[in-house]
């Protein structure tokens, strides 16, 4: 299974994200902001990184912009929880988001949206 890191400043949407992916095989690390998330990601970069779009020390965006400059490979899920930001995730995804997720979610939604990403990296 994969290397997954959830950022996001919510602990619980946190632990949510991680009792459904670790329940389907994946390890599992997490940041609660974009800083500490690209600090552990340049550390042991992971096949996946999840991250929240709206956070203190670092956005997802930042995040998103970061990771793309520095790890050509790296795979990301945007998610955003903020009403009226409808274009937050299209910039997401032209910055380099590989998929994209509204919050809130069901457990399958975050697994499709977690294989499709996974099933297309390689």
């Amino acid at each position: 299974m994969a290397s997954i890191l959830i950022i996001d400043d919510t602990a619980s949407i946190r632990e949510f994200v991680r009792r459904i992916l670790e329940a389907d095989g994946h390890q599992i690390r997490d940041a609660a902001n974009g800083h500490l998330g690209l600090v552990l990601y340049r550390e042991a970069p992971a096949d996946l990184v999840i991250t929240d779009l709206l956070m203190p020390e670092r956005d997802g965006m930042e995040v998103i912009l970061a990771l793309t400059k520095e790890f050509v490979a790296a795979r990301i899920i945007a998610m955003t929880g903020a009403t009226g930001e409808e274009c937050l995730l299209d910039v997401a995804a032209l910055l380099g988001a590989h998929q994209v997720v509204r919050k809130p979610f069901t457990p399958e939604e975050m697994r499709r949206v977690v294989r499709r990403t996974l099933d297309h990296s390689n």
